[in-house]
């Protein structure tokens, strides 16, 4: 197994049909021990126990400090290590750039930029003391192309961002055995984006994409699980496109 005794942290992954919890089974399959990291209201445990034993389920919010320090302190005491980091937790929004309030821009950032340096910070220490570890983060193809099928600029400004936050901590933590690489999705089918799309504005999306289809969040996992094991152990810095041909560059 590609991932055998290893304790794999996802955030954002308690959404049963989204792709930090397709992650989090497909790194549970390949035999890590998987925390979840999620707010309250989507019961990150009852997600964990659907993996199986040995899994764990912990509420954190990824915009707080705090809570991204508590919640890696309660992974070491349980488990005494981590080796995985993967920075899933993101939000989105679809408005155009004059109605983005300064709340949105705040809250669209807090949660994919902020939650991706809040929760490295919290796991650097342990890797760095292990000097190994694997950093994941979930960018988009928004952030390369300049703007997506749904969310609006902030959401991209966000994803770039994650872009230069992990190839410069890939820099910086190289020396300590801590990877860092990312991914970036195209049009994924999850709950987020369920019905959102019609179907002639579908078909012309389709024909821009040369797999012609829109992705499965397993798509997403199985990359995340690569860059994770150690079949990726010479990559750091890494941008992986899973898009289906959507971006060709």
């Amino acid at each position: 197994m590609l991932l055998n005794k290893k304790v794999a942290v996802i955030t954002g992954g308690a959404g049963l049909n989204g792709l930090g919890f397709s992650t989090a089974r497909m790194m549970a399959a390949q035999g890590a021990r998987v925390v979840i990291l999620d707010l309250a209201g989507a019961n990150p445990a009852a997600a964990a126990a659907q993996l199986g034993e040995g899994h764990v389920g912990l509420v954190a919010d990824v915009t707080d400090k705090a809570s991204c320090d508590a919640a890696a302190a309660a992974v070491l005491e349980a488990f005494g290590r981590i080796d995985i980091l993967v920075n899933n937790a993101g939000i989105t929004q679809p408005v155009k750039t004059l109605d983005i309030t300064g709340a949105d821009y705040d809250r669209i950032l807090d949660v994919s930029l902020r939650g991706t340096l809040y929760m490295s910070q919290a796991v650097i220490p342990a890797m760095r003391a292990q000097k190994a570890g694997a950093i994941c983060c979930v960018s988009s193809v928004s952030a390369q192309r300049g703007g997506g099928i749904l969310g609006g600029p902030h959401y991209s400004a966000a994803k770039a961002g994650v872009l230069g936050l992990a190839r410069a901590m890939a820099r910086e933590f190289g020396n300590d055995g801590i990877r860092v690489n990312c991914v970036t999705p195209g049009l994924i089918a999850t709950d987020i984006n369920k019905g959102l799309i019609p179907d002639d504005k579908m078909k012309a999306i389709l024909e821009g994409i040369p797999l012609n289809r829109v992705g499965v969040p397993d798509d997403v996992a199985g990359c995340l699980v690569f860059l994770a094991s150690d079949l990726a152990k010479y990559l750091t810095g890494v941008t992986l496109d899973v898009n289906g041909g959507m971006l060709i560059h």
